[in-house]
Order: C-alpha cells, then sequence, then structure tokens
C-alpha cells in the first residue's frame, strides 16, 4: 500500500515537473520576443517563478525516488 502512495506522488511530481518545464519554456520565449518595456518585468517575474518551481519539484521528486517521500 505505501508502495502504490508513493509510485502515485511519484507521478504527479513527474506531471508536475513536465509542466512547469512547458511553463519555464513559454515564459523564456515570451522574455526573449517581448517589445513593450513595461512587460519585461513580468516576463522576468514569469521565469523566476517557473525556474523556482521547477527546482522546488525536482527537489522533492528526488526525495520521493530517494524513499523519503513526503506529501
Amino acid at each position: 500500500m505505501q508502495r502504490l502512495r508513493k509510485n502515485r506522488i511519484e507521478e504527479r511530481l513527474k506531471a508536475d515537473l513536465e509542466a512547469t518545464k512547458r511553463s519555464l519554456e513559454a515564459a523564456q520565449s515570451n522574455f526573449q520576443n517581448v517589445v513593450d518595456e513595461e512587460l519585461i518585468d513580468c516576463c522576468i517575474y514569469e521565469v523566476n517563478a517557473a525556474q523556482s518551481r521547477y527546482a522546488f519539484l525536482l527537489k522533492k521528486l528526488k526525495e520521493c525516488q530517494g524513499m523519503t517521500c513526503e506529501n
């Protein structure tokens, strides 16, 4: 039962990590293509937020794979 729960958490983390990767790529693309100076700060914020979320999820996934998986 514990193993099944761990697998579900791990799969969810992988899905969230992949979605965050796509969000990060989109934010980076937006930043590189923005022409309005007022949107530059917004794009920087989005890139930083996506990078932080990606790092967090990657850390949690590594913990989960190391058998110390917690919600």
